[in-house]
């Protein structure tokens, strides 16, 4: 079962919602909700990007679900939420949502820093990029 801190996990193929991440959040404890949003630009490396895919290993959810538990273990937060995009994306369109709340900013911001940089690093979760020159390219892909 995960931390009661823990609000909302998802990875989902439809457009994702900051309105729906910071309503999971909402709580009346709460002096500070920081939001990281990733979005899809259109350039990488050098080169022009026109558009991506994002797949996920059958345990991505359950691997989000653990980092989003050990976010709640080891800051002084009263909520956590991730929510990433799989499937076809295109540029401005919005892959990746953390946020969480606490008390005061500092534990907010840090807490929020450690999801996403721990999101990245262990959620089996790749990339696909689709260049303008014709050239693509895997990202995170074993």
């Amino acid at each position: 079962m995960p931390h009661p801190a823990v609000r909302l996990v998802e990875l989902r193929e439809t457009p994702l919602d900051l309105a729906e991440v910071t309503a999971a959040l909402d709580d009346d404890a709460s002096g500070g909700l920081t939001l990281f949003v990733g979005r899809v630009r259109d350039h990488d490396g050098g080169k022009s990007v026109t558009g991506l895919d994002y797949s996920a290993h059958p345990s991505a959810l359950d691997r989000l679900v653990q980092v989003c538990d050990r976010v709640a273990e080891e800051y002084d937060v009263q909520g956590v939420a991730a929510v990433h995009r799989t499937g076809t994306l295109a540029i401005g369109d919005l892959a990746v949502v953390v946020a969480t709340t606490a008390a005061h900013r500092g534990d907010a911001f840090a807490a929020s820093r450690a999801l996403i940089d721990t999101l990245k690093a262990e959620v089996p979760i790749w990339k696909h990029q689709r260049f303008g020159d014709g050239t693509e390219e895997w990202v995170g892909a074993p």
